[in-house]
Protein backbone atom coordinates (compact mmCIF):
# COMPACT_ATOMS: atom_id res chain seq x y z
CA UNK A 1 0.00 0.00 0.00
CA UNK A 2 2.62 2.34 1.10
CA UNK A 3 4.39 1.40 -2.15
CA UNK A 4 1.70 2.23 -4.68
CA UNK A 5 1.27 5.74 -2.56
CA UNK A 6 4.37 6.63 -3.02
CA UNK A 7 4.15 5.54 -7.09
CA UNK A 8 1.31 7.87 -7.32
CA UNK A 9 3.12 10.44 -5.37
CA UNK A 10 5.86 10.24 -8.18
CA UNK A 11 3.57 10.11 -11.66
CA UNK A 12 1.84 13.41 -10.10
CA UNK A 13 5.33 14.31 -9.57
CA UNK A 14 6.19 13.67 -12.63
CA UNK A 15 2.88 15.15 -14.64
CA UNK A 16 2.91 18.32 -12.76
CA UNK A 17 6.27 18.91 -14.11
CA UNK A 18 5.07 17.77 -17.68
CA UNK A 19 2.29 19.86 -17.40
CA UNK A 20 4.22 22.89 -16.29
CA UNK A 21 6.80 22.38 -19.17
CA UNK A 22 3.63 22.75 -21.76
CA UNK A 23 2.34 25.34 -20.28
CA UNK A 24 6.00 27.31 -20.60
CA UNK A 25 5.80 25.88 -23.98
CA UNK A 26 2.38 27.54 -24.80
CA UNK A 27 3.10 30.80 -23.62
CA UNK A 28 6.30 31.48 -25.18
CA UNK A 29 4.45 30.46 -28.86
CA UNK A 30 1.73 32.82 -28.19
CA UNK A 31 3.95 35.46 -27.19
CA UNK A 32 5.59 34.51 -30.81
CA UNK A 33 2.60 34.58 -32.70
CA UNK A 34 1.17 38.22 -32.02
CA UNK A 35 3.79 40.35 -32.99
CA UNK A 36 4.40 43.76 -30.25
CA UNK A 37 7.65 44.69 -31.49
CA UNK A 38 7.28 48.63 -32.04
CA UNK A 39 9.39 50.46 -34.52
CA UNK A 40 11.53 53.73 -33.25
CA UNK A 41 13.67 56.07 -34.81
CA UNK A 42 16.95 53.85 -33.96
CA UNK A 43 15.53 51.16 -35.68
CA UNK A 44 15.38 52.51 -39.50
CA UNK A 45 18.15 53.76 -41.64
CA UNK A 46 20.41 56.50 -41.52
CA UNK A 47 21.36 58.80 -44.49
CA UNK A 48 19.50 57.12 -47.39
CA UNK A 49 20.58 59.68 -49.62
CA UNK A 50 24.06 58.54 -49.26
CA UNK A 51 22.60 55.00 -49.35
CA UNK A 52 20.57 55.57 -52.24
CA UNK A 53 17.46 54.14 -50.28
CA UNK A 54 13.84 54.98 -51.86
CA UNK A 55 11.71 52.73 -49.92
CA UNK A 56 12.36 51.07 -46.76
CA UNK A 57 9.53 48.14 -45.49
CA UNK A 58 9.93 47.64 -42.02
CA UNK A 59 6.38 46.01 -41.96
CA UNK A 60 6.91 43.16 -44.48
CA UNK A 61 4.35 44.28 -46.59
CA UNK A 62 5.93 46.31 -49.93
CA UNK A 63 6.80 43.85 -52.53
CA UNK A 64 9.80 43.63 -54.17
CA UNK A 65 8.32 44.49 -57.46
CA UNK A 66 6.57 47.43 -55.82
CA UNK A 67 9.56 48.83 -54.32
CA UNK A 68 11.67 48.22 -57.25
CA UNK A 69 9.31 49.83 -59.83
CA UNK A 70 8.81 52.95 -56.89
CA UNK A 71 12.66 53.44 -56.63
CA UNK A 72 12.99 53.42 -60.10
CA UNK A 73 10.86 56.02 -60.81
CA UNK A 74 11.94 58.22 -57.87
CA UNK A 75 15.86 58.06 -58.72
CA UNK A 76 14.42 58.93 -62.08
CA UNK A 77 12.19 61.83 -60.57
CA UNK A 78 15.00 63.30 -58.26
CA UNK A 79 17.40 63.16 -61.62
CA UNK A 80 15.50 65.13 -63.80
CA UNK A 81 13.63 67.34 -61.00
CA UNK A 82 16.14 67.53 -57.84
CA UNK A 83 12.58 66.37 -55.95
CA UNK A 84 13.16 63.30 -53.90
CA UNK A 85 10.78 61.29 -52.61
CA UNK A 86 10.99 58.50 -50.10
CA UNK A 87 8.49 55.84 -48.64
CA UNK A 88 8.80 54.21 -45.47
CA UNK A 89 6.12 51.27 -44.25
CA UNK A 90 6.33 49.93 -40.37
CA UNK A 91 4.31 47.77 -38.72
CA UNK A 92 3.44 49.07 -35.20
CA UNK A 93 4.29 52.34 -33.60
CA UNK A 94 6.39 52.98 -30.21
CA UNK A 95 4.11 53.62 -27.27
CA UNK A 96 2.94 57.65 -27.10
CA UNK A 97 4.25 57.98 -30.47
CA UNK A 98 1.99 59.24 -33.36
CA UNK A 99 2.52 58.39 -37.06
CA UNK A 100 3.18 62.52 -37.39
CA UNK A 101 5.71 62.64 -34.71
CA UNK A 102 7.35 59.88 -36.26
CA UNK A 103 7.44 61.69 -39.21
CA UNK A 104 8.72 64.68 -38.29
CA UNK A 105 11.21 62.87 -36.17
CA UNK A 106 12.41 60.82 -39.26
CA UNK A 107 12.01 64.11 -41.71
CA UNK A 108 14.39 65.82 -39.33
CA UNK A 109 17.14 63.26 -38.47
CA UNK A 110 17.35 62.15 -42.71
CA UNK A 111 17.36 65.83 -43.58
CA UNK A 112 18.98 67.74 -41.00
CA UNK A 113 19.50 71.31 -42.21
CA UNK A 114 17.00 73.51 -44.59
CA UNK A 115 18.81 73.38 -47.72
CA UNK A 116 18.74 69.44 -47.72
CA UNK A 117 15.06 69.43 -46.58
CA UNK A 118 13.86 71.84 -49.36
CA UNK A 119 13.39 69.19 -52.13
CA UNK A 120 12.26 66.10 -49.97
CA UNK A 121 9.16 64.59 -49.52
CA UNK A 122 8.82 61.98 -47.03
CA UNK A 123 5.44 59.33 -47.22
CA UNK A 124 5.41 57.19 -43.84
CA UNK A 125 2.77 54.41 -43.26
CA UNK A 126 1.90 52.68 -39.99
CA UNK A 127 0.09 49.01 -41.19
CA UNK A 128 -0.85 48.39 -37.85
CA UNK A 129 -3.26 51.80 -37.22
CA UNK A 130 -3.26 51.87 -40.68
CA UNK A 131 -2.51 55.77 -40.48
CA UNK A 132 -0.16 58.07 -42.79
CA UNK A 133 1.98 61.31 -42.53
CA UNK A 134 3.55 63.26 -45.65
CA UNK A 135 5.83 65.50 -44.87
CA UNK A 136 7.99 68.18 -47.57
CA UNK A 137 10.76 70.62 -47.59
CA UNK A 138 10.22 73.90 -48.44
CA UNK A 139 10.59 73.89 -52.39
CA UNK A 140 8.63 70.28 -52.09
CA UNK A 141 5.66 72.21 -50.37
CA UNK A 142 5.26 75.06 -53.23
CA UNK A 143 4.22 72.34 -55.45
CA UNK A 144 2.24 69.84 -52.85
CA UNK A 145 0.21 72.50 -51.60
CA UNK A 146 -1.42 71.43 -48.06
CA UNK A 147 -4.73 70.73 -50.22
CA UNK A 148 -3.01 68.18 -52.02
CA UNK A 149 -0.92 66.73 -49.10
CA UNK A 150 -4.58 66.63 -47.46
CA UNK A 151 -6.42 64.65 -49.86
CA UNK A 152 -3.24 62.48 -51.02
CA UNK A 153 -3.26 61.33 -47.03
CA UNK A 154 -6.97 60.76 -46.59
CA UNK A 155 -8.33 60.10 -50.25
CA UNK A 156 -5.41 58.32 -51.78
CA UNK A 157 -3.34 56.00 -48.93
CA UNK A 158 -6.47 56.39 -46.60
CA UNK A 159 -8.95 55.01 -48.86
CA UNK A 160 -6.50 51.85 -50.35
CA UNK A 161 -5.92 51.39 -46.32
CA UNK A 162 -9.47 51.47 -45.44
CA UNK A 163 -10.50 49.06 -48.20
CA UNK A 164 -8.48 46.17 -47.81
CA UNK A 165 -5.19 47.11 -46.55
CA UNK A 166 -3.73 47.38 -49.89
CA UNK A 167 -0.35 48.68 -48.84
CA UNK A 168 0.96 48.21 -52.28
CA UNK A 169 -1.41 50.20 -54.18
CA UNK A 170 -1.38 52.73 -51.55
CA UNK A 171 2.26 53.44 -52.29
CA UNK A 172 1.66 53.29 -55.88
CA UNK A 173 -1.48 55.45 -56.09
CA UNK A 174 0.58 58.18 -53.97
CA UNK A 175 3.57 58.05 -56.38
CA UNK A 176 1.31 58.78 -59.06
CA UNK A 177 -0.13 62.04 -58.22
CA UNK A 178 3.35 63.07 -55.97
CA UNK A 179 5.37 62.82 -59.16
CA UNK A 180 3.13 64.05 -61.14
CA UNK A 181 2.93 67.43 -59.00
CA UNK A 182 6.50 67.58 -58.24
CA UNK A 183 7.30 67.42 -61.99
CA UNK A 184 4.95 70.73 -62.25
CA UNK A 185 2.15 68.40 -64.10
CA UNK A 186 -1.50 69.08 -63.23
CA UNK A 187 -2.71 66.89 -59.69
CA UNK A 188 -4.60 63.54 -61.29
CA UNK A 189 -6.15 63.46 -58.24
CA UNK A 190 -7.68 60.63 -55.73
CA UNK A 191 -9.58 57.54 -58.09
CA UNK A 192 -12.84 58.85 -58.47
CA UNK A 193 -14.75 55.65 -56.14
CA UNK A 194 -17.53 55.37 -58.68
CA UNK A 195 -15.45 54.21 -61.14
CA UNK A 196 -13.34 52.09 -58.87
CA UNK A 197 -14.32 48.34 -59.03
CA UNK A 198 -13.79 46.37 -55.90
CA UNK A 199 -13.23 42.95 -55.89
CA UNK A 200 -13.79 40.76 -52.41
CA UNK A 201 -10.69 38.79 -51.76
CA UNK A 202 -10.83 35.35 -50.94
CA UNK A 203 -7.51 35.49 -48.91
CA UNK A 204 -7.29 36.81 -45.32
CA UNK A 205 -5.19 39.70 -44.83
CA UNK A 206 -1.58 39.61 -42.97
CA UNK A 207 -3.69 41.53 -40.02
CA UNK A 208 -6.62 39.22 -40.17
CA UNK A 209 -4.08 36.13 -40.17
CA UNK A 210 -2.31 37.53 -37.20
CA UNK A 211 -5.65 37.99 -35.32
CA UNK A 212 -6.65 34.55 -35.97
CA UNK A 213 -3.71 32.75 -34.82
CA UNK A 214 -4.02 34.79 -31.58
CA UNK A 215 -7.52 34.31 -30.96
CA UNK A 216 -6.66 30.60 -31.21
CA UNK A 217 -3.85 30.32 -28.62
CA UNK A 218 -6.16 32.10 -26.35
CA UNK A 219 -8.61 29.69 -26.81
CA UNK A 220 -6.30 27.10 -26.35
CA UNK A 221 -5.05 28.48 -23.01
CA UNK A 222 -7.88 28.61 -21.79
CA UNK A 223 -9.39 25.56 -22.26
CA UNK A 224 -5.70 24.27 -20.79
CA UNK A 225 -6.34 26.13 -17.71
CA UNK A 226 -9.95 25.09 -17.02
CA UNK A 227 -8.74 21.22 -17.82
CA UNK A 228 -5.47 20.66 -16.08
CA UNK A 229 -6.94 21.98 -12.58
CA UNK A 230 -9.60 19.46 -12.89
CA UNK A 231 -6.86 16.67 -14.13
CA UNK A 232 -4.56 17.40 -11.20
CA UNK A 233 -7.46 17.71 -8.35
CA UNK A 234 -8.57 14.13 -9.83
CA UNK A 235 -5.33 12.51 -9.52
CA UNK A 236 -4.75 13.96 -5.85
CA UNK A 237 -8.29 12.10 -4.76
CA UNK A 238 -7.34 8.70 -6.14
Amino acid sequence: MKRDLRLSKKIQARLKNSVMSLLVMLFASFCLATPVMATGLYELPNNPIAKDIWVVDLANEISRSTQGSLSSTFKDLAQSTGQEIRMVAIRRLDYGQTIKTLADKLFASWYPSEEVKSNQTLLVMDTLTNTAALRTGESAATLVSPEIAESLIDETVGYDLRNGNKYNQAFLDASDRLVAVLSGEEDPGPLSIEKTVQVASTFSSAEETDDGIAFTWVIVLLILATVIPMVTYFLYVM
